[in-house]
């Protein structure tokens, strides 16, 4: 079952490709670069970056941003709020924030694929205080209680 999701391209977005899988199990669909002109990620610095798009999940969704391993393996680059969230009800423009973590500029240029989207099912929850939790094996032990 395919979940619809609508989406509005804005202006300086008509000429690229809509978000899609690049391969038949992909888990995220690329997102690509809006910039009506190249744009420079200095070491160490970050920028906003326009995909020219807008999209209306549906009511119990949202969609993460998320690195693309390539960008991140060969250039050192990623996002900045891993993993980025679009709520259902935001019908701004999807940007991402990318990051240069490499020693050299980064040039983004107009169609360049520049992070990936996933699409979750959200669950609402609500919290109840309680005086104690119950007991696990594992307790608090956290942030290397296992010894690595």
């Amino acid at each position: 079952m395919l979940l619809k999701v609508l989406v509005k391209r804005l202006p300086h977005g008509m000429d690229l490709p809509l978000p899609k899988y690049m391969s038949d199990h992909a888990a995220g669909m690329d997102l690509y670069a809006a910039v009506t002109e190249e744009l420079t990620i200095a070491p160490g610095g970050w920028k906003l970056v326009p995909t020219g798009l807008s999209i209306a999940l549906p009511e119990g969704f949202e969609a993460q941003v998320r690195p693309r391993s390539g960008l991140a393996l060969k250039q050192g680059i990623s996002v900045l709020n891993t993993p980025g969230t679009v709520d259902a009800d935001y019908r701004g423009e999807v940007g991402v924030i990318l990051m240069n973590h490499s020693k050299q500029d980064l040039a983004i240029k107009r169609g360049d694929r520049i992070a990936q989207m996933i699409v979750n099912k959200i669950e609402k929850i609500e919290f109840e205080e309680v005086p104690e939790l119950p007991d696990t094996n594992r307790g608090a032990g956290g942030f290397g209680h296992t010894g690595a």
